[in-house]
């Protein structure tokens, strides 16, 4: 697509501006250093790591489980025993020891329906959790763009305020010449006095601007608030856009609409999960088992056992208070509530679209008006400031050309400003933004 390229805003910005010290940071520099750094791009990213678990457990439930158990008994005891064959003559039998090991294996499998569509439901919200991360990372890429951008627009505020001050203390030695040579009174050699300390201080507000800025942009970086780093000054804004096209895109790739559809899709299983749980449940289990008894005293002095037992449960819930009932009542609601917030997400997101594109078309236009003011505006500031050299003019007019100036440099480089930021709107809104080349080296 082609692009519109405007380098500092007519004025010949370079690598002197305020605060332009430390390594260069290009647009796609900080975006790479902030998804690489951000907490939240981080935290967003662990909860995809979470949902991947859970998804990962619930798989646990259709798998079987199985254990291997060892019991070992020893009993040391003294024994009397009486046996109906002859009860007067009980057998005693001191420090009996009765030794049993016991070696089992032990497998069971249980099948529920619900189970299977849980780990569907699970799969959903994985979705989910890894759209919901991808809109915290555009997100992040659209808050760096802006924070960049308006970095750029306030160094270059800071270039005109500084062309403005200039301009008043080249007015104020004429003023204090003509004053000296009793050509001016004192009244306008104060005049410029006051003029020039007004554009000192609002120079001086700038500089805390900027600072706030780059915190701003830092902050964004995760980097340190005292890191200073090298900035381009040239901003790029895209040629066009389509409108209907943006639409489109937001349909297909916008990430919090496609997330909205899927919980959709999470409430229709969650319905489908509840209602199978009035299916029945099958459950097989299996064990081997051996088993060795050893006894000083009873019946038995030994007793060995060796084999696989193996049995199956279904098991069908009848009644269970109409709890269940309740809550597939609740479920169907939830999928109403749904599709609603499609609808809203929907309605909302093509509202956006549509007030972003309005503003970003009428910025544009705002944008050529200001281009042509700004020419006027610095013509009549060089012959205002020519004819003031001569006397010619007082220095009221001098200064509202001067102000005329500075308002117009303002106004046009604030008018790019809203275009980009616009622009980076549209581009998250569209869904597109990880593929918008935001960066001043566009081509």
């Amino acid at each position: 697509m082609k692009k519109i390229i405007l380098l500092g805003m007519m004025v010949a910005f370079s690598c002197t501006l305020y605060g332009q010290e430390g390594e260069p940071l290009t647009f796609e520099k900080a975006v790479e250093i902030g998804l690489e750094n951000n907490f939240d791009v981080k935290i967003a990213t662990n909860q995809v790591l979470l949902a991947e678990n859970e998804k990962k457990q619930a798989g646990s439930l259709l798998m079987p489980v199985l254990d291997l158990n060892n019991t070992r008994i020893y009993r040391k005891e003294d024994t009397e025993q009486a046996f109906v064959s002859d009860p007067e003559n009980p057998r005693i039998i001191p420090n009996a020891q009765t030794r049993n090991n016991n070696y089992s294996l032990v497998a069971i499998y249980g099948f529920r329906a619900d189970a299977v569509v849980a780990l569907q439901r699970l799969g959903k919200l994985k979705e989910v959790s890894e759209l919901e991360a991808k809109v915290v990372i555009e997100n992040t890429v659209a808050a760096i763009a802006t924070a960049y951008y308006r970095l750029v627009l306030e160094l270059q505020r800071y270039e005109v305020l500084s062309h403005t001050l200039k301009l008043s203390d080249e007015r104020l030695e004429i003023a204090k010449a003509q004053y000296e040579l009793g050509r001016a009174s004192k009244r306008d050699f104060l005049a410029a006095q006051v003029d020039y300390n007004a554009d000192l201080t609002a120079l001086v507000a700038q500089e805390q601007v900027i600072q706030n800025s780059r915190v701003n942009l830092n902050e964004l970086l995760a980097i340190g608030p005292d890191k200073d780093f090298l900035v381009n000054d040239t901003i790029t804004i895209e040629d066009s856009f389509s409108l209907e096209e943006l639409k489109e895109s937001a349909f297909d790739q916008n990430k919090g609409f496609l997330a909205t559809q899927r919980m959709e899709n999470v409430a229709y299983l969650q319905l489908k999960e509840l209602r199978a749980q009035r299916l029945p449940t099958i459950t097989l289990n299996g064990s081997y088992i051996d088993n060795t008894l050893n006894s000083d005293a009873g019946f038995l002095l030994s007793n060995q056992q060796q084999g696989i037992n193996l049995g199956a449960t279904i098991s069908l819930n009848l009644f269970s208070g109409l709890a269940l009932n309740k809550r597939i009542q609740a479920a169907k609601i939830q999928i109403n509530n749904q599709k609603h917030l499609i609808e809203q997400y929907e309605n909302q997101m093509l509202s956006d679209l549509q007030r972003t594109f309005n503003t970003y078309q009428n910025s544009k236009r705002l944008l050529e008006i200001e281009k042509l003011n700004y020419e006027v505006a610095v013509e009549s500031s060089d012959i205002t400031l020519d004819r003031f050299r001569l006397g010619i003019t007082n220095y009221l007019e001098f200064r509202d050309a001067q102000v005329s100036r500075l308002q117009a440099e303002s106004r046009l480089i604030e008018s790019l400003y809203t275009i980009k930021e616009n622009e980076i709107e549209l581009m998250r809104l569209s869904g597109n933004i990880y593929f918008a080349n935001l960066g001043e080296n566009s081509q």
